[in-house]
């Protein structure tokens, strides 16, 4: 007999409907699955079999084909187990299968029939509401990631026993519920805060900015001078995240299996990679591709530390992402895209020792020495990183004092205003911030007077600023005056991001 299960396999971010074709003829006993199935597919066999059996229903002694369609499309993972067990139970008559074509199922099996969590439940559930199906069948552990998506019914289910009573309706399952709101009230918060960070006024007032923006930052500073700490609380300044941006960060740390019992993700990311990553690490990649460490970092931050020593392939393949916020990753059977909309926030010492310009230890570094070390960040990367800060050791006074600076509460405040703004000048645009203007949006949305005009020329010949670098200025400039409400781009805007481009001044 043949018998339909409707599930679901995820391509990218986003998930497709897989049919589950279950046929039982006649024959030597054996179970073969067709339609490109991968490793952990192939060896559904043996763990739904089992399943079935231990929980006391009969595993037909036949020929069974299981066919996922559509057949052309490599499929993964161990969430087929359930719907194959639900197929086979209903191709030996002990499902009703009225209601089959109704409900989306995904799951994996453990041997005694338990149904265990897996990957991907958010963009499946999203494919289940899309389809206009009634319902979707998940593992308990991911029902209240289901659950956020408002217009399908979430059911969860804890063992195999359970689903098929739910089919033959001998049992009534309640559909998970959760209040998106509270969620967001409960889990948008942060464990650390700006006003933890003593001193350094001039690099708060630069994130500040960079957050207002989207700009990239570079920090340059010695050993201790607290650039980590102030990376780490960079996010608790960025706008409040909204629920579509919520819903994108969601589906890619669904997809990941890192969910970590969570329903949303309410909070800006944060994600700090090693400099040992690889570039496939960093990017994406693998044979079926996997989003790497720049798409986890999605509508929030990525955090570089000890930027010179990644290995510079690593550091090039950022460039493509922080330029068209997205990373498409080409493979013979398919080309996937992954958005990649994050802020990059690189650190670096001085020089290789790390006391270059610190008046209180001698740097042993030689001319040449600085040099190759700074010239680890290639130029075109270093263009990218449209604020470059100094961030000097701090001054005991300063680690004395015992209130500390502005919360970031009240920074985010400011953030918000601006980013209003900008999202009031860019509606008809298709962008969201500043640091977004392409070179056409500039002559209309920076206007320079004629001393601004000249202060900037100044600058660009005794500096030797390349086009990207002025147009950099030009974006940090335009989110300053946003910042102190001003439609108009004046010099103080314009010197103070001057100030902001320190690497290219090279050595004093």
């Amino acid at each position: 007999m043949l018998a339909k299960v409707l599930s679901s396999a995820v391509l990218g971010v986003d998930a497709y409907v897989v049919e589950v074709e279950v046929d039982i003829t006649m024959g030597l006993p054996a179970f073969a699955t067709v339609g490109l199935p991968d490793g952990a597919v192939r060896e559904s066999k043996d763990r739904v079999k089992s399943a079935i059996k231990n929980t006391g229903y009969r595993f037909p002694p036949h020929r069974i084909t299981v066919n996922l369609a559509p057949a052309d499309i490599k499929k993964e993972g161990a969430g087929f187990d359930l719907p194959m067990a639900v197929g086979i139970l209903a191709a030996t008559g002990l499902v009703n299968r009225d209601r089959l074509q109704r409900y989306l199922i995904i799951g994996e099996l453990s041997l005694d029939g338990k149904v265990k969590p897996t990957k991907g439940a958010l963009p499946v559930a999203l494919t289940a509401r899309n389809n206009g199906l009634a319902g979707i069948i998940v593992p308990e552990a991911n029902s209240k990631e289901s659950a956020v998506v408002q217009g399908v019914k979430v059911f969860a289910a804890t063992h195999l026993s359970q689903v098929v009573d739910f089919f033959n309706e001998g049992c009534q399952m309640s559909p998970t519920s959760i209040d998106v709101d509270d969620l967001f009230s409960r889990d948008a918060y942060y464990e650390v805060d700006f006003n933890e960070v003593k001193g350094q006024e001039h690099v708060k007032r630069a994130l500040e900015i960079a957050a207002a923006g989207g700009h990239n930052v570079l920090m340059v500073g010695p050993p201790g001078s607290g650039k980590t700490m102030l990376a780490q609380r960079l996010p608790t300044i960025l706008p409040d995240l909204t629920f579509e941006e919520a819903l994108e960060t969601t589906k890619i740390y669904s997809i990941m299996g890192l969910m970590d019992e969570r329903a949303l993700i309410a909070s800006r990311p944060f994600r700090a990679p090693h400099h040992s990553i690889s570039d496939a690490g960093l990017i994406g990649g693998g044979q079926i591709p996997k989003p790497g460490e720049v798409s986890l970092a999605h509508n929030g931050v990525l955090f570089l530390d000890e930027m010179p020593e990644f290995r510079k392939n690593v550091l090039e393949v950022l460039r493509q992402p922080m330029e068209d916020g997205k990373v498409t990753i080409a493979r013979a059977a398919t080309s996937i895209t992954y958005p990649a909309r994050f802020m990059a926030v690189a650190a670096m010492n001085p020089c290789p020792c790390g006391f270059y310009g610190d008046y209180k230890r001698q740097c042993q570094c030689t001319h040449l020495q600085i040099q190759r070390y700074r010239t680890k960040i290639s130029g075109p990367l270093l263009d990218r990183l449209d604020i470059h800060v100094e961030v000097p050791a701090v001054q005991y006074e300063d680690l004395a004092q015992e209130g500390g600076g502005e919360s970031s509460n009240t920074v985010r405040h400011r953030v918000n205003a601006a980013r209003i703004v900008q999202q009031k000048r860019f509606k008809h645009h298709r962008i969201y911030n500043n640091a977004q203007m392409a070179p056409r949006l500039l002559k209309g949305f920076c206007q320079l007077e004629e001393d601004s005009h000249r202060l900037l020329e100044a600058a660009i010949d005794r500096l030797g600023l390349s086009a990207r670098a002025h147009n950099r200025i030009l974006k940090i400039a335009r989110t300053i005056a946003d910042i102190e409400g001003l439609e108009e781009i004046s010099s103080t805007h314009i010197a103070e991001a001057i100030q902001y481009r320190s690497l290219d001044r090279g050595l004093a």
